[in-house]
């Protein structure tokens, strides 16, 4: 059973969190931030991901913390659910288009944590939203799951197509990653352990 629940509470944060790495795309998010909610529906239904996220964050301030806080939880019950890892592809890559957005998104769940983020989000907001929290929502996930990701735009000029391509990419990406492959004992490192 390859699920988990989170619950992270701060001074600028309460979130719960639960996932089911082994579903069919159910979701409900509501982070108090609508565009994160959006992206992160879209991630959850393209990776088949049961994914429930509530959280009540300090909005009046701005998304950020709330932003960064959701991707601390998301990788932290990634991380969780996938256990020791084994039996895992571990490896996931996706070339996705949206209309004149195409990104890329290659991930290695790995134990080891690095993001390599290469974007040009051409406008500084989609509606409220602050584009260049994207990068810092990956990062917390990245950090928290222990995971190589590599996100390159190719093409695009439409700052919400970007990003939507990115967090689609995202969860077609971790759906290969995460597929069971075998031997459900294996790991998959020829070091025997990941890290």
């Amino acid at each position: 059973m390859r699920k988990a629940i989170i619950e992270r509470k701060t001074s600028e944060t309460d979130i719960s969190l639960s996932l089911s790495i082994d579903g069919d795309g159910a979701n409900r998010i509501d982070s108090g931030c609508g565009f994160l909610n959006h992206m992160l529906s879209l991630f959850a239904f393209h990776g088949r991901f049961d994914l429930f996220i509530g959280c009540k964050g300090d909005t009046h301030i701005d998304d950020h913390h709330t932003v960064e806080d959701v991707g601390i939880a998301l990788g932290q019950a990634f991380d969780q659910a996938l256990g020791a890892r084994g039996g895992i592809a571990r490896y996931g890559s996706f070339l996705l288009p949206m209309d004149e957005a195409l990104i890329l998104c290659a991930l290695d769940l790995s134990g080891r944590a690095h993001l390599s983020f290469e974007a040009n989000i051409p406008s500084q907001k989609v509606g409220s939203f602050d584009t260049e929290l994207v990068r810092e929502f990956l990062l917390a996930f990245t950090r928290e799951l222990g995971a190589t990701a590599h996100i390159r735009q190719l093409s695009g000029e439409n700052s919400h197509h970007i990003i939507e391509a990115m967090f689609k990419a995202l969860g077609r990406a971790m759906r290969m990653a995460c597929a069971k492959d075998g031997d459900s004992e294996r790991v998959p490192s020829s070091k025997g352990m990941f890290a």
